[in-house]
C-alpha cells in the first residue's frame, strides 16, 4: 500500500535490519521488541532478555522472506527510509492480551479463542519522524492485510487523547482514537476513561 509517500509492507517482505531502523537502540521500542502482549504463561520481561524478544520478534516476523505465508507485523517505508511497524495478527496470537488484560473483554461477550478476529496491539515510529502521520497509513494497511488474510474482523484497543496534553509513548503504542477512526474502525466499548476497543467487521 502507498499512499502520501509513504509505502507499507508486510514486515517478512522488509529486512530485519530495517525493522530494527525502526526500533532503534534505546528506549521502549527497542527493549519491548514488541513482546508484551505476546507475554506465555508464567513468563515476564525480568524472565528472558532483550536479545531473546528480538529472536521472537524476528521469527515472528519472518523478514526478509518475501516468499513466506506468515508475518506479523507491517513496515512504513517514506521516500526508501524504514519509519514505522505496526503489529497486527490473529489476536490469539497475543497470550498476553487474551489473559492478562482486561481492555479488551470488559463488558463484551467475546470468544477468546475465536482465531478470525485479528487485533492491532502496537505503533512505533522511528524516531526523527514522528508527528508526521505514519500511524495513519499503516492503520489503514492493518485493516486490508488483515481482510486479504481472511480475518472476520478487526479490533484495536486506542488511547484517547486530549489536544495539547501529551502521551508518554508507553501509553500511546496501543494508537490513537483518530487513527483507528480515519482507518474505518468504529467504537464498540469504553472499558476505561482513556481506553476504546474499536473494531470493523468484513
Amino acid at each position: 500500500m502507498t499512499a502520501g509517500g509513504i509505502t507499507v509492507v508486510p514486515a517478512n517482505e522488509a529486512s530485519w535490519e530495517d525493522l530494527q531502523t525502526v526500533f532503534g537502540t534505546r528506549g521502549d521500542a527497542s527493549r519491548c521488541q514488541c513482546q508484551r502482549y505476546k507475554l506465555r504463561p508464567r513468563e515476564s520481561f525480568a524472565s528472558f532478555p532483550a536479545e531473546e524478544r528480538a529472536d521472537r520478534l524476528r521469527q515472528q516476523t519472518d523478514c526478509g522472506h518475501r516468499g513466506s505465508g506468515t508475518t506479523s507485523g507491517l513496515v512504513a517505508y517514506l521516500e526508501g527510509e524504514p519509519v514505522g511497524w505496526c503489529a497486527v495478527e490473529p489476536r490469539t496470537a497475543y497470550a498476553g492480551l487474551v489473559r492478562n488484560y482486561r481492555v479488551p473483554w470488559a463488558g463484551r461477550r467475546e470468544d477468546k479463542t475465536d482465531d478470525s478476529v485479528w487485533a492491532v496491539t502496537c505503533f512505533v515510529t522511528r524516531g526523527g519522524y514522528r508527528k508526521r502521520g505514519i500511524t495513519y497509513p499503516l492503520a489503514k494497511a492493518a485493516v486490508e492485510f488483515a481482510r486479504e488474510r481472511g480475518a472476520a474482523a478487526l479490533e484495536a484497543y486506542a488511547m484517547i487523547t486530549e489536544p495539547g496534553k501529551e502521551i508518554a509513548w508507553g501509553e500511546l503504542h496501543v494508537g490513537a482514537l483518530s487513527v483507528y477512526e480515519k482507518a474505518g474502525l468504529r467504537e464498540v466499548s469504553r472499558p476505561s476513561k482513556r481506553r476504546v476497543v474499536m473494531r470493523i467487521d468484513f
